[in-house]
C-alpha cells in the first residue's frame, strides 16, 4: 500500500478521517505478523542453544525439546495464515482481500 496515496485520500483539511482505518489496521497486522515470525525465530534459536547447553541433563533436554516444538508450531501457524489467504485469493480471484478496506472488492 503506498502511504501518500492513502493520506490523500483519507486527509481533509489536515484531520484525519476514517478512512485511514484500514490503513493503519493493515500496517498494524502486518507489524504484528513480522514481529511473531521473527520472536518464532528467535525462540528457535534459543531452544537450540538450551539443548547444547543441556550437558546431558534429561530434564534440561526435554524443555529445550519442547521450546523448540512450540516455537515451530509457532511459525508454522503464521507461514500457513499466510498460505491460507494467498490460496483463498488465487482460487477465487480476487486480490483485493489481501489488503483491508471499506471498497477494496469494487
Amino acid at each position: 500500500m503506498d502511504w501518500n496515496i492513502i493520506v490523500k485520500d483519507c486527509v481533509v483539511n489536515g484531520v484525519a478521517t476514517l478512512k485511514c482505518i484500514p490503513a493503519v489496521f493493515q500496517n498494524v497486522v502486518n507489524g504484528l505478523l513480522i514481529f511473531s515470525g521473527i520472536v518464532a525465530v528467535f525462540m528457535i534459536l534459543y531452544a537450540g542453544y538450551k539443548y547444547i547447553s543441556a550437558g546431558g541433563d534429561p530434564k534440561q533436554a526435554d524443555s529445550a525439546r519442547n521450546t523448540l516444538t512450540y516455537a515451530v508450531i509457532g511459525l508454522v501457524i503464521i507461514l500457513i495464515s499466510f498460505f491460507i489467504v494467498n490460496f483463498i485469493s488465487g482460487l477465487t480471484g480476487t486480490d483485493c482481500i489481501k489488503q483491508f478496506g471499506f471498497d477494496n472488492c469494487k
